[in-house]
């Protein structure tokens, strides 16, 4: 039987569904080399949300991540993902604002480009996946499983047969965030692509919200897809993807070939097992069936920060609600694919309708610009009395149809003419002083300690020389520390 190769989600997607994206540089960096040697097809790293919560959150500049992961990553080519045109916000970028994107993300070690449009509008991406080739890289396309009137196999062969046509890609990927494939779907979906996709491999992509997922990917393999995205346990399960080592074990014993070092997997697995039990992190754990999940669609790391956000608000007891709240609008909308952005701006609209009382009162400026089309053109109209409410009540502001965006590259070097290009482009996509916030919090953390908190910073307070007085306060306790000097 044949290869099948792993593309892996640890250090991305994994941590994105399971620890709210806070992984930091200095936990990544300790297993870059064992990663690189363990013999998998390429290791997915940074994508729009990495990229916003290392800049907004945790203080890291994500272009020096993608550069000290790059010096330790040789063999293995490191994954970056374009979301449409949109780059870290919701609002579609100029075309020469995605293409310095690109060219950054190429010199800073990217070597394999994937890119998504939850609209399934090629004309959003086929540039990019051009360019992506045209730098070197690798060019993934895909299109976003949905479950809807709309999203059928028909749909999804011809969406794949035109995008191979116009951008040559090297792989094609089912992208399922929503962990919605079933065994059954996927006996239908895969063949329908592998009639269109010719020599170009087939790459699957889903999460365990379902319980699902596991099944699916040994399916999907029995019928012709030769990669597929796993993470390693602990971050793998709940709402991440299925598990590397159960997966690898289990394909082996199907009669494939997954050559991947099963040692160093595990000395990986070891390592986050200790960051999760070290910073009290949650670990991936086999998730139970829910029916209701086919309804809301909502992706595994959106429904956790959901679920978060609903929390501090006080707003917990109300989850049910707009959870079928979200259920309606999706149906309202024209059934946009749930992921990125359109996940939340479905979720969004759907939690200001139950909090408000009244249904689209309140109108986020990005809902009106999707019926409008500034995104690219709806899978099918909203409908006519949603859409009454959506421009009645959402910003007079936004043109009811949209402009053509000028060219922005000439103009953001015109304003910030000392920095990098990578400098410019933060300062371009994030407003105030969220990047000045970040260079201010001071050099990147490269090592991980697993010693508790007032240990760490005893040992570096030892290491500073000619240290007259140290104390450390909480509360009514105090250490003090004098030199004899």
């Amino acid at each position: 039987m044949s290869e099948i190769r792993i593309i892996d989600t640890t250090l991305r997607d994994a941590h994105q569904c399971l620890w709210a994206t806070r992984m930091t540089t200095a936990m990544m960096l300790p297993v870059a080399e064992k990663l690189d040697r363990a013999g998998l097809e390429a290791i997915d790293l940074m994508s729009a949300i990495q990229f916003d919560v290392s800049v907004r959150y945790l203080k890291e500049d994500p272009w020096q991540r993608l550069r000290l992961m790059r010096q330790r990553v040789t063999q293995t080519r490191l994954q970056s993902a374009m979301r449409s045109k949109s780059l870290l916000s919701f609002d579609v970028q100029a075309d020469d604002i995605n293409d310095l994107w690109l060219q950054c993300l190429a010199r800073n070690g990217v070597r394999r480009l994937r890119a998504i449009d939850a609209l399934s509008d090629l004309d959003n991406i086929v540039d990019i996946l051009v360019r992506a080739k045209e730098l070197g890289m690798e060019s993934v396309g895909s299109v976003v499983f949905c479950e809807s009137p709309v999203h059928t196999d028909a749909f999804y062969a011809q969406k794949t047969k035109e995008l191979i046509k116009r951008a040559d890609i090297d792989v094609m990927m089912i992208k399922d965030p929503g962990g919605l494939l079933t065994p059954d779907r996927i006996r239908t979906l895969v063949p329908a692509l592998l009639k269109v996709t010719g020599k170009v491999p087939l790459e699957l992509h889903s999460h365990c919200m379902t319980g699902l997922a596991p099944l699916v990917y040994l399916e999907a393999v029995r019928l012709g897809v030769t990669q597929i995205q796993t993470s390693i346990a602990p971050l793998a399960n709940g709402p991440a993807q299925p598990a590397t080592q159960t997966i690898a074990r289990n394909l082996r014993s199907m009669g494939y070939t997954v050559d991947i070092d099963d040692a160093l997997i595990g000395e990986v697995s070891e390592h986050f097992s200790r960051v999760a039990k070290n910073e009290g992190l949650p670990v991936g754990v086999p998730m139970e069936y829910d029916q209701f999940h086919y309804q809301h669609q909502i992706p595994g790391g959106m429904l956790t920060n959901m679920k978060f956000q609903l929390q501090q608000a006080g707003l917990m007891h109300k989850l049910d609600a707009v959870l079928e709240e979200t259920a309606r609008v999706f149906t309202e909308l024209g059934w946009p694919a749930m992921v990125t952005p359109f996940s939340q701006l479905v979720a969004t609209q759907a939690v200001l309708n139950v909090v408000g009382g009244e249904r689209y009162r309140t109108v986020p400026n990005e809902i009106k610009k999707y019926a409008l089309g500034y995104y690219g053109k709806p899978l099918a109209p909203v409908q006519p009395d949603v859409l009454d409410r959506i421009i009645s009540n959402g910003s007079s502001h936004i043109a009811l149809k949209p402009v053509p965006l000028e060219p922005a590259v000439p103009a953001m070097r015109k304003k910030y003419p000392n920095l990098s290009d990578e400098e410019r482009l933060l300062r371009h996509l994030y407003a105030g002083t969220q990047v000045d916030d970040m260079l201010a919090a001071g050099p990147m953390r490269t090592d991980y300690s697993f010693d508790k908190p007032i240990v760490h910073l005893l040992k570096e307070l030892a290491k500073r020389p000619r240290a007259g007085r140290i104390y450390v306060e909480k509360g009514n306790m105090r250490l003090e520390m004098k030199s004899n000097c």
